[in-house]
């Protein structure tokens, strides 16, 4: 390309970004390699090579990005040849030095024995602050036996430097108060209508409470200017912070308006308050991961504007000179990870010094802050204590105890993909540590935008180069993919708040903590306290497992364990582990139902306590899917064989994990089944707001008709369909719109070929490929101001469409809906569904075994 032309498009680029108030985006390869050649040509001008060297340092993200790959070779040709190419060797080594890791850390370990002297202590100055280092620190290692410098480096590691030459947390903060009173949701702070533009960090903080407040781009922008008046940063206020997803999007909008440059990487900033009387726990541990502080505290006496001290040390918040509110920074450790850049920059920097540590012989660090361990019990442990502690090599783990377990099964899904594949490069990694790794393209198959597209055709490739598994766009949701390739009573993570396994265990995580856990292998967990649900007795006629799902809540709720309203809320679920027992032979497929659900209690992570039976019955139908994703060339397939063999290797020893039973719980809730005689619902617009049909009729301030039905979600499965389709079934045509949305291509496939889609198409439904659909928000909506019958998993204000009323609720109870345009007596429902479903149960409620399909495909 012709320099003055790369040079006008560059700034035509810059120009359409600026007038959205934001910065261009980072170089991509073909603009690297551009500003490389500038830099080399003797043809250009002075004015277009300090053009091109502004970008190079600035303007090229780091880690293994493509582009940092080319910046990496340019700036160690320099250094190899000696030769001055705009960049001096001095300064080709000083922005080797601030791109984190990977492609540079080679050419300065090559650069330690320059003959320059010079040059070669620059270089051991630049990888001292280098921790991406991998296994690269054994190069370093085998050098240091005989060079000086290699040895400086890692002592310069060992004492950790890297960390102490970083600014400490100040003991005051001066902020001015942002505030949005009540809950503030994920939803909010990333809008899922905005999900493509999560990765460009700048242009997607735009959308930031959008549909929460009026006048938002003002509001954002009046409170940065009264905290700029006063020399202060802006905090993020709320009553209740960050609930509903793990969306690391949702932090890095808040850290975009609020937080720091960070020198040299482009479109990310650091830093970032956020103080909450309630933060939810995944949010809590995303803003940590970020970099940012959050506090949890009493938020009450503070208001939109007020410009206030935080004492860090003290744990006192300081407005007109006097205490306003007193807090306690948790974790213990929580200074270090603000210093170090993150949690995961400490972890990885922790690691690396003990490392260096190790090797030179020296005792343990004493300069970060331990994490404390709680007291030793002589009490037994539950059995999600029992799956952590197998994941981290003893017997239990028990609660309030930091730990990196392994992590066995991690998922990815695509509005979070490409964020996730910005840390992996970030991260400098080439491989995958994770022993299974999953990509899938749920959220934005059915109606993708120009950057889906892109990120349809380049993401598989660079998950399965780094041995992960990448599914194809309308395969469906994540969850009811990555479930089948869970191993029972090991650990695992994902980039998606409902990543609950029915079997084993795992603790969803933003982005960030996603591509950490793929990369190494582990993630940090502070072990959370669990609470018992012990279910007894049978199902009554007419009662569905969704039922039970919103059984939790309402007995929580009548417990006195939770609370609907905001302020003040009591959730004994938040943060917690939710085991739930007394339902064993359950199928895996239904287990998930329950498990998933404990993202709408905020609970950290959920298991099911299944018998071995029905857990062998669906590892062998999963080896056979294995087999058939092999055989139709998906991708990594070494990495699919491996699972597979795990598979069988449990089934061919079936021993699954127990709770001791002296085991401790922050509550036990027991549930009778036999107490429960009507269908369970979620009320508009809140997960936690359960109450029982009858309850909801006699209230005149509940919605009663019903304009649109939908039917998918992760919550579902082929049953649900089944059922649905015989009790519309000879109804006619639907008085609501409905929606029809398979979880995967697999139960789509089944559903055709049993004839169920000819009911759903005579009911009038519409339908939808397999995926997330109406759940997500970010694809088709509903009419604005719908009420709506959904089995989806949440129902927050404006997530299905704008003004939506959405009652969550059972399949079944679903198709009634559809039937009547209303909700139903109690009556009504139970004189309808056992009718119709009578003698077909064993067919309805039979789920995808793939071992048993003749000739299975797919």
């Amino acid at each position: 390309m012709d320099f003055a032309q790369f040079i006008e498009e560059y700034n035509k680029l810059k120009a359409e970004r600026e007038e959205q108030g934001i910065p261009p985006l980072p170089l991509n390869v073909k603009q690297t390699q551009c500003a490389i050649d500038i830099c080399k040509s003797s043809n250009a001008s002075a004015e277009q090579k300090a053009f091109a060297k502004e970008l190079l340092i600035h303007r090229v993200n780091p880690g293994v990005d493509d582009a940092a790959k080319l910046k990496a070779e340019f700036f160690a040709e320099i250094l190899k040849s000696g030769k001055e190419q705009v960049f001096t060797p001095l300064e080709a080594i000083k922005y080797l030095g601030t791109m984190l890791g990977g492609y540079n850390v080679k050419p300065l370990i090559e650069g330690l024995s320059l003959a320059d002297t010079t040059l070669a202590k620059e270089c051991a100055n630049a990888l001292k602050h280098t921790l991406l280092v991998y296994n690269s620190f054994e190069d370093i290692a085998k050098l240091s036996a005989n060079n000086p410098l290699a040895k400086e480096v890692l002592e310069s590691w060992a004492n950790a430097e890297w960390f102490l030459q970083r600014p400490a947390l100040p003991e005051v903060i001066k902020a001015c108060v942002f505030k949005v009173d009540g809950e503030t949701n994920t939803d909010d702070l990333s809008p899922a209508s905005d999900a493509f533009t999560r990765s460009d960090i700048p242009l997607h903080a735009k959308a930031m409470l959008k549909a929460r407040i009026e006048n938002f781009e003002q509001r954002i922008q009046n409170i940065k200017d009264v905290a700029s008046k006063n020399d202060a940063q802006v905090v993020y206020v709320g009553d209740v912070v960050g609930t509903g997803s793990s969306r690391k999007s949702a932090c890095n909008s808040i850290i975009w308006h609020f937080g720091k440059e960070i020198p040299y990487i482009p479109n990310k900033k650091g830093g970032g308050l956020v103080l909450g009387g309630v933060i939810a726990p995944i949010f809590f541990n995303t803003c940590e991961d970020s970099g940012a502080l959050p506090i949890v505290v009493d938020v009450s006496a503070l208001n939109e504007g007020d410009i206030i001290e935080i004492h860090t040390q003290k744990g006192e918040i300081i407005k007109n000179g006097s205490v306003v509110a007193t807090f306690t920074l948790s974790p213990l450790t929580i200074s270090d990870e603000v210093r170090a850049g993150g949690r995961i920059s400490l972890i990885i920097g922790r690691n690396l010094t003990a490392k260096a540590r190790d090797f030179l012989k020296l005792p343990p660090s004493d300069v970060f802050k331990t994490p404390k361990q709680p007291a030793q019990k002589s009490c037994g442990f539950s059995l999600a204590q029992k799956i952590v502690g197998r994941a981290c090599g003893v017997e239990g783990i028990r609660p309030g105890t930091y730990c990196e377990p392994k992590t066995t099964t991690v998922g990815s899904q695509d509005t979070t993909g490409a964020m996730t594949r910005d840390e992996i490069k970030e991260l400098a990694a080439i491989s995958f540590g994770a022993d299974f790794v999953m990509q899938s393209f749920c959220h934005t198959a059915a109606y993708p935008k120009p950057s889906d597209v892109s990120l349809h055709a380049t993401l598989p490739e660079f998950m399965s180069s780094k041995g992960g598994v990448a599914l194809r766009p309308r395969d469906g949701v994540i969850h009811s993919w990555l479930n089948r390739f869970c191993l029972p009573d090991t650990l695992g993570t994902g980039g998606d708040s409902h990543t609950r396994f029915p079997i084993g265990i795992s603790f969803p995580a933003g982005s960030g903590l996603v591509a950490f856990a793929a990369v190494t292998g582990t993630m940090p967990l502070d072990m959370p306290e669990s609470v018992l649900v012990r279910f007894k007795g049978k199902l009554n006629p007419g009662i569905t497992l969704r039922d039970l799902v919103n059984a939790i809540p309402y007995y929580a709720i009548k417990q006195g364990l939770l609370t609907v309203e905001k302020k003040g809320k009591k959730n004994i679920f938040s943060g917690r582990i939710l085991e739930i027992e007394g339902l064993g032979d359950l199928k895996v497929e239904q287990a998930f139902e329950l498990s998933d659900a404990s993202a709408e209690r905020s609970a950290a992570a959920c298991s099911v306590r299944l018998n071995k039976e029905p857990i062998i019955e669906y590892l062998h139908s999963n080896i056979a899917l294995i087999e058939a994703m092999i055989k139709d060339g998906y991708q990594n397939a070494e990495t699919l064989r491996r699972r597979a063999q795990k598979m069988q290797e449990w089934i061919n020893n079936p021993v699954l994990l127990e709770p001791d039973s002296d085991a401790e719980y922050a509550a036990v809730i027991e549930i009778d089944l036999a107490e429960i005689k009507e269908p369970i619902l979620a009320c508009p617009n809140d997960p936690d707001d359960v109450a029982t049909l009858s309850e909801i009729l006699a209230d005149p301030k509940r919605p009663k008709t019903i304009n649109e039905v939908f039917i998918g979600s992760c919550m579902t499965n082929i049953g649900h369909f089944r059922a649905f389709g015989e009790i519309v079934k000879n109804e006619g045509q639907s008085k609501t719109q409905i929606w029809i949305a398979p979880p995967t291509k697999m139960d789509e496939k089944e559903l055709n070929q049993e004839g169920y889609f000819s009911l759903f198409g005579a009911a009038g439904a519409r339908m939808e490929v397999p995926g997330c659909s109406l759940c997500m928000g970010n694809q088709a909506r509903v009419r604005d101001n719908a009420v709506v019958f959904s089995t989806s998993t949440r129902n927050f204000d404006n997530r299905m469409g704008k003004g939506a009323q959405v009652y969550l609720g059972s399949a079944e109870l679903g198709g009634v809906c559809a039937i009547l345009g209303r909700l139903p007596s109690v009556e009504e429902y139970l004189n309808l569904v056992p009718a119709k479903l009578k003698g077909k149960e064993n067919n309805v409620y039979t789920y995808l075994n793939f071992d048993k399909i003749e000739d299975f495909s797919l």
